[in-house]
């Protein structure tokens, strides 16, 4: 599809040279006297560049210019200017114009200017398209659940996201943390900005200092070029720190200064460099205690910890098995270009009953197996791995992930709480027949469920 472009000159003439010279090199044109009408245009059309003359009466080039950086940042603006307004045009440029033609004009000389208009134009298009990609895969709308965990987490996201705050994320290995973090950047005000991760448990503590915050050439054995560091790579975005629980002391004073002054130095070097950046930590460890036995400094876990995002475990959150299966299922099924369908009932009882130590990406390593090795378009009971059709086995593994010193109370409870979720998963959240299969009454259950804040319906 042809560039459209948008030519704007109270001289009939310019309009009409323009329209031949820019039609014969194949782009769509629209040419206006009016600069009013032509701002009153872009309202419904679409336009991928804009030429005006700068001086028109009532409605300046410049005020053109200004109106289109204001409401259509994304289009390129040409200004037409007569050898006289040269300073005008200067003047444009600083306030964004992306080029300034002198009239007379060389034909060569326009079309150049053009043509490299259109192709940032077209840049610009695919970067939109591309952030409108990420915002629809990593919004907070693709994460999946319907338990009372998730709701929170769900709500929780929706509040913090516009904000500046930094953000702890808790949870153990494998339940989303990753999802979580990316749902706070792409719904908030720096959704255009860079989301920039970094696994503090995959370097190696020698570089690390280096990766967070650069270096200057010559400043260290290997260091050839100058790096930029994560933090200068997350400027106007997120950083996200995954596994911060991991970082060296001597690493953990220097994030704590980045975190009150918003600048640093590279490595080697003495510019300051400022930076402002969202900051997201994400842990499996418990950081108070960390605190407390003295391995994570307490001013930088308050800094940290301006508002928990806790993830609870998908042993917790029976719930939401069945949806995230089938939300695996799906997706490796088109992957694979396989024709699975869904889970027979037995292998989803067995997909509920276990007690996932991996969590959510160890039900989605599962099924993206099951998927792989599926001969029909059911996955039965068979299809799963030994564990799963091994009830001693999935007791004794239970019972291993138990800590050795426990509440009794808040344990029996906390098993209480997934027997009763099992229980409605099964039947298919039936109340009465949920609470046949527990032994109890339904008005005995509803009690329990308000007690546990578990939701009865599906």
């Amino acid at each position: 599809m042809p560039a459209h472009i948008l030519v704007i000159d109270d001289e009939q003439n310019y309009l009409l040279l323009l329209d031949t010279l820019l039609a014969d090199e194949g782009y769509s044109l629209t040419t206006l006297q009016d600069p009013e009408l032509a701002l009153e245009y872009l309202v419904e059309s679409d336009v991928d560049v804009v030429i005006t003359d700068m001086k028109m009466p009532r409605v300046s080039g410049q005020d053109v210019l200004e109106h289109i950086k204001k409401n259509y940042p994304h289009i390129p603006v040409l200004i037409m200017t007569a050898y006289g307004s040269i300073d005008g045009a200067v003047q444009a440029m600083r306030c964004g114009a992306f080029d300034y033609i002198a009239k007379p004009f060389s034909n060569d000389e326009l079309l150049l200017s053009v043509h490299k208009a259109v192709k940032m134009s077209e840049a610009e298009q695919q970067n939109r398209l591309l952030r409108q990609s990420l915002q629809e895969k990593h919004g907070s709308h693709n994460i999946i659940g319907r338990s009372q965990g998730v709701r929170q987490i769900l709500d929780l996201v929706a509040r913090v996201a516009p904000s500046t705050s930094n953000v702890l994320i808790t949870g153990e290995s494998g339940t989303g943390k990753e999802l979580i973090a990316k749902a706070l950047h792409y719904g908030s005000n720096r959704q255009n900005g860079p989301f920039i991760s970094v696994n503090c448990m995959a370097l190696n503590p020698g570089v690390m200092e280096s990766e967070l915050f650069g270096h200057e050439k010559g400043s260290f054995t290997g260091a050839t070029v100058k790096k930029r560091g994560r933090f200068e790579l997350a400027h106007t975005g997120t950083l996200f720190l995954d596994e911060i629980g991991e970082l060296s002391f001597d690493t953990q004073v220097k994030l704590l200064r980045v975190i009150q002054e918003h600048s640093f130095e590279r490595v080697g070097g003495s510019e300051s460099i400022h930076v402002d950046i969202r900051l997201v930590a994400a842990t499996n460890k418990d950081l108070q205690q960390e605190v407390e036995e003295g391995r994570f400094r307490e001013d930088l876990f308050y800094r940290l910890n301006v508002v928990n995002i806790h993830i609870p475990p998908l042993r917790e959150r029976v719930e939401d098995i069945p949806l995230l299966a089938a939300h695996f299922l799906h997706t490796f099924s088109q992957e694979n270009n396989k024709d699975v369908q869904g889970f027979s009932p037995q292998a989803m009882q067995a997909l509920t009953a276990y007690h996932w130590p991996g969590n959510v990406r160890q039900l989605e390593n599962i099924v993206e197996r099951c998927v792989v090795l599926a001969r029909g378009a059911t996955i039965g009971l068979e299809d799963l791995p030994a564990e799963f059709k091994e009830e001693s086995t999935q007791y004794k593994s239970a019972a291993d992930l138990l800590p050795t010193e426990i509440n009794l109370g808040e344990t029996l409870e906390k098993i209480e709480a997934a027997l009763i979720r099992r229980a409605l998963v099964r039947s298919n959240f039936v109340q009465v027949k949920a609470a046949e299969t527990l032994g109890i009454s339904k008005s005995l259950l509803q009690y329990k469920l308000k007690k546990y804040n578990i939701s009865g319906k599906q």
